[in-house]
């Protein structure tokens, strides 16, 4: 398991311990409430909803291009709502033998079930609560001693308000195996609406234990 620096990030947002996230916040989706089901899994093509949460390709008034990967552009609309991409080009939900769970495969234009769009989509997340900080676990390639396939690639994050102004985008390297992300808003301004992922691994990524905060802090 890794926690890397990032190579790109806005001064808008600063890494944090997902380890501490995942302590302090009390908001998870970790997808266990659908049946395990081995790789491809379930195809999803409407937006999921979780407990404080809206799953989806991205956010209504954005447009996705891009092959291999989804690439996601334009401002989205308000009131902010995520919406779904093509048939067969959103997420599917599996068991993953990296996290020895259930996770979320973003699908790419290669579109379900392929082998080569699993994990090159977009997801977007909308939270119902404005959010100071959130993390997630992403899966890249599994360790490869032989050096015989690509390194892994990049994961890119939008975090955007709820009137859909984009907050900060930053940029960050994956490694083999499971990395763990975490981010929380500079002067921890609980202003976090949505956030939109991409990448660009070779081999696609799967995500898993989103954290945020689900209640109201008092104080």
């Amino acid at each position: 398991m890794l926690t890397l620096s990032a190579s790109i990030v806005s001064a808008q947002v600063q890494s944090e311990s997902y380890t501490t996230l995942a302590r302090d916040l009390d908001g998870r989706i970790s997808f266990e409430t659908l049946p395990q089901h081995p790789e491809p899994g379930f195809n999803l093509d409407a937006p999921m909803r979780f407990h404080g949460a809206w799953l989806g390709e991205r956010l209504a008034g954005q447009v996705t291009s891009g092959a291999p990967w989804d690439v996601i552009d334009g401002k989205p609309r308000v009131p902010l709502a995520v919406v779904p991409g093509k048939p067969g080009q959103n997420q599917s939900v599996a068991l993953h033998r990296g996290f020895a769970s259930n996770a979320l495969f973003p699908i790419g234009p290669g579109g379900f079930p392929a082998v080569g769009a699993r994990g090159e989509g977009a997801v977007t997340i909308l939270f119902d609560r404005d959010q100071a900080a959130f993390g997630l676990r992403i899966q890249a390639d599994y360790a490869d001693p032989l050096g015989n396939r690509p390194p892994p690639g990049k994961v890119q994050m939008a975090f955007y308000t709820r009137k859909g102004m984009l907050i900060a985008w930053t940029e960050r390297q994956l490694g083999y195996g499971i990395t763990e992300i975490g981010w929380r808003r500079a002067g921890n301004i609980p202003d976090i609406a949505a956030v939109v992922i991409t990448n660009t691994d070779p081999g696609g990524v799967a995500i898993d234990d989103i954290v945020f905060q689900l209640t109201a802090l008092i104080g």
